[in-house]
């Protein structure tokens, strides 16, 4: 009767191979409120109710602004350089996976050799010393992942790969946000710059009228002077708009993959208006900013490193298996007699190393804590950011009120000096005051306004715009 062997050792084997010596890996905690502290204008987001997922930008309705964004995904070079980078990680992940499988490989040989003629005779005594050696075979090796060293380097990769393309969404997030925030600013100038030009034209009616009236002996050559520096300062700020719009209208054209020689953006004015933003409770900010689900995963891949580390202190199993052909001809190669193979474990252990392994285990766990550090940094930015953009909403928005309230009277007043100043009344230094204060609490509500949507953009950035951590399963 044939006996039955023991299932114990294959037992053992399978117990082993689900070995892992990375810890139990939990997120780093990190501090959290459960509301944000201002109040501002945004409404509390539903599951249905979030900004649009792959394109927040249509909250502000502008058509210019949705092809420029469509232009920056197709051209700009540095979302191009974070996409390659993401294809990198991948690849690596790739290789780290091939550790799972066994390595296959094959070849051919066909060389002369010579025996020495003094040292013992590795082949029969009567053979020649110089004699031919062709072989051809296959072998296979297949590391026993006793320790999880395999897999914990797979899952590393893994969790790198993930990191990158957080990274990705990271980076076009960025691009987005920063071409948004460029395009309501070139808006804002180009309403300043209408701003200039409608007060240029009113100056030039003004000093026209200084001029005659100086001609007639009504007032003096102090007020032509005064009506000609006002024109002229106007004139500079205009210019300086000019130069900045310039400026802004070019850095769009670098964001969207266009030489700025040739990028013209014409001039709008229409008033581009704060959107409601849809606003979760702050704990759900960790699952919307691809940046903090990249920090996060990152942490994931060292604590993987971690088991890596301290598999090197155990022995490494590897099956090794070879068969071929090998004969001193080609003619008869392929036939039984010239079959060789050879097979059977391979058990290897490092007794010394001095002190390696146990440098590459702590420099693993300080890794790990390195990314939990910066894991915990991230978040309390993240929670930063929102706050502080909710409160310039909150805050802006009542300065804005304040000064419309200010323009307006800044207005009345110019308007009452003028007309005043035609009759006699006044001097024409009242209605350069007047005039100064009315340009300046003028342009103060277009800077607010301005800054009020910049503000609406960095918040809806700051919020992770459409993404959410559960893209990372669609990578």
């Amino acid at each position: 009767m044939k006996k039955r062997e023991s299932p114990l050792p294959f037992a053992l084997m399978l117990a082993l191979g689900g070995c892992s010596l990375a810890p139990a890996y939990q997120p780093p905690a990190t501090p959290s409120a459960q509301t944000y502290r201002d109040l501002g204008p945004w409404v509390a987001a539903q599951p249905s109710d979030q900004a649009p997922r792959d394109h927040w930008w249509q909250l502000y309705a502008d058509g210019d602004l949705d092809a420029l964004q469509a232009k920056l995904l197709a051209n700009n070079a540095d979302l191009a350089a974070a996409l390659a980078h993401y294809q990198q990680a991948q690849a690596y992940a790739l290789q780290a996976r091939s550790g799972l499988f066994p390595q296959l490989g094959s070849g051919a040989t066909g060389v002369r050799e010579r025996q020495s003629d003094h040292a013992p005779p590795m082949r029969n005594p009567n053979a020649p010393a110089d004699y031919d050696v062709y072989s051809v075979g296959a072998q296979a090796s297949y590391e026993v992942d006793l320790w999880g060293r395999v897999r914990n380097t797979v899952e590393a990769g893994r969790d790198n790969a993930l990191a990158a393309a957080a990274d990705l969404a990271s980076a076009q997030l960025s691009l987005q946000a920063q071409l948004a925030d460029n395009y309501v600013q070139l808006r804002g100038l180009d309403q300043q710059i209408e701003l200039l030009q409608q007060t240029i034209q009113a100056y030039e009616k003004a000093l026209k009228l200084t001029q005659t009236l100086h001609a007639g002996g009504i007032v003096s050559g102090l007020d032509v002077s005064r009506a000609q520096t006002q024109l002229a300062d106007a004139r500079s700020q205009s210019s300086q708009a000019l130069a900045q719009r310039t400026l802004i209208q070019d850095a769009i054209a670098v964001l969207v993959g266009e030489n700025a020689a040739n990028f013209q953006l014409p001039a709008r004015t229409e008033l581009m208006v704060v959107p409601v933003i849809p606003l979760d409770v702050p704990s759900t900010l960790l699952q919307r900013r691809p940046d903090v689900a990249a920090a996060e995963r990152r942490v994931a891949a060292a604590n993987a490193g971690i088991g890596v580390a301290r598999a090197a202190w155990f022995p490494s199993l590897t099956l090794n298996a070879q068969a071929g052909f090998q004969s001193t001809g080609w003619a008869n190669l392929l036939t039984a007699g010239n079959r060789i193979w050879a097979l059977g474990p391979t058990l290897a252990f490092d007794l010394f190393d001095g002190g390696y392994r146990k440098a590459a285990v702590a420099a693993a766990k300080a890794k790990t804590d390195e990314a939990g550090a910066t894991y915990r940094g991230v978040v309390l930015t993240a929670f930063q950011q929102v706050q502080d953009n909710l409160a310039l909403l909150d805050h802006l928005g009542e300065a804005r009120a304040n000064q419309k309230d200010a323009a307006d009277a800044a207005q009345h007043a110019l308007d009452l000096s003028m007309s005043q100043y035609k009759h006699g009344a006044v001097s024409y230094l009242d209605v350069v005051q007047a005039q100064t204060t009315a340009l300046q609490e003028k342009r103060g509500l277009l800077q607010l306004d301005t800054q009020r949507l910049r503000a609406s953009v960095q918040l809806i950035r700051a919020l992770g715009g459409g993404w959410s951590v559960e893209q990372l399963a669609r990578k």
